[in-house]
């Protein structure tokens, strides 16, 4: 369908035709990652290949001390919270951020972040947390602690447990075909056969742990992983770490031809999957349907 852009920076450089909608999901993404432009063109892409209508409108934390970004540039083409308190939204998406190894309290929103949660639980109809993000929200939601890995979890895993009644996993089944990008330095602490009550894991992996977990109490759904991003979004963070001398391996199951830079763009189907179910879930919820 169609995905609309409020504001953000492609919306005011008009790098993003909006068209008119009639009755579109309205989507708040929370925006933490520091490649932002490339962020909102990923969430817009994904959000025009699902069957419903969305328009986005892109948010920063009014308490992150920014790099690479001025000041004056995010608080023109982003809204914060103080802005948008008395608004309603269908979805809230809160994005991942590089931030991971550090404590939560230490993250210069921190604090903010969790007036952001509380705020959602009155003024959101479903909240969909990626990556840190995801950890972030399951410690704030459940006291889930996350542990450092001893090396990047980097590249494409597919899911090979799925519940079969998950409204988030539907039409995926056995068989691996759900899978998700990955580029994490952390992982939650978590025993999936003594879950916190309320808590679902919806899809896991042997080599991954939990991939997309959901709680229908707190209308939220946390993914481990990056179904926002683009085919060749994994590459440019690889030969990003290289450039700075940072340990990276190839990411598993990628690269095709890494002397050619073929990608095999194998999670697309599953991202827009994932993310209609999710606008899904949202429709099914404002019409009082059950899940």
């Amino acid at each position: 369908m169609t995905a609309n852009a409020v504001n953000g920076f492609l919306n005011a450089d008009e790098k993003w035709v909006n068209h008119e909608l009639t009755n579109p999901l309205s989507i708040l993404v929370l925006n933490l990652m520091p490649t932002r432009r490339n962020t909102e063109a990923q969430f817009l892409h994904r959000f025009s290949e699902i069957s419903s209508d969305a328009e986005l409108t892109f948010m920063y934390p009014q308490s992150h001390q920014f790099k690479g970004t001025s000041r004056a540039a995010i608080e023109r083409d982003y809204v914060c919270l103080d802005q948008i308190r008395d608004a309603h939204f269908d979805g809230l998406i809160v994005t991942g951020a590089p931030v991971e190894t550090l404590p939560f309290a230490q993250v210069d929103y921190w604090d903010e972040l969790q007036q952001i949660l509380e705020w959602a639980k009155t003024h959101v109809t479903q909240c969909l947390y990626e990556c840190w993000a995801a950890q972030a929200c399951l410690f704030h939601d459940f006291g889930i602690r996350k542990h450092l890995l001893t090396s990047k979890l980097f590249g494409v895993y597919p899911a090979d447990r799925i519940a079969a009644d998950s409204p988030i996993a539907k039409g995926f089944g056995a068989g691996g075909l759900l899978k998700m990008p990955q580029s994490r330095h952390t992982s939650i602490v978590l025993d999936e056969d003594h879950l916190p009550e309320g808590l679902t894991v919806d899809a896991s992996a042997e080599a991954t742990g939990p991939i997309i977990l959901s709680e229908s109490g707190l209308h939220s759904t946390y993914i481990t992983g990056h179904p926002e991003y683009a085919e060749g979004t994994l590459a440019r963070e690889y030969y990003r770490d290289l450039y700075e001398q940072m340990p990276i391996r190839l990411p598993k199951n990628y690269f095709i031809d890494q002397d050619s830079g073929t990608v095999d763009y194998s999670w697309k189907n599953s991202s827009i999957q994932i993310y209609d179910n999710w606008s899904k879930i949202i429709s099914n919820k404002k019409v009082g349907l059950s899940i």
